[in-house]
């Protein structure tokens, strides 16, 4: 059966994975302009990563606010994860279906081989 992944909003560390990243044997991974892809959402990032600057800020929450822009431009857009070969292609919301049709189509004779199972389920 393929396995075709769309992010369409956000995906951090264990929501990507949950939703069959391509690490776990998704076929295509696809992505809209607005989904954010990253290890950990921009707020909690910001708080590990700068958290001496924002001590040393005279305005925290501006200085916050300044932060997880930069830490969504730079890291948790999906151009950045294309180019790391986490997705795919970056699609526009309006080309889904046509996108998924395509990779069913040429997905249309995939066969995967697993080896046999060892055991069966334990009846409780």
């Amino acid at each position: 059966m393929p396995k075709i992944t769309i992010v369409t909003r956000k995906a951090y560390g264990g929501a990507y994975i949950a939703m069959c990243c391509r690490e776990l044997g998704a076929d295509m991974v696809y992505a809209w302009p607005e989904a954010e892809l990253a290890v950990m959402g921009p707020e909690g990032a910001i708080n590990i990563l700068y958290r001496r600057e924002l001590a040393e800020a005279e305005d925290p929450s501006a200085k916050r606010a300044e932060l997880v822009e930069m830490y969504k431009e730079k890291f948790s857009n999906p151009y950045a994860a294309a180019n790391s070969g986490y997705v795919d292609e970056v699609i526009e919301p309006r080309e889904t279906r046509d996108r998924i049709a395509q990779a069913l189509y040429v997905m249309r004779n995939k066969r995967e081989d697993r080896p046999a199972r060892k055991h069966g389920n334990i009846p409780f």
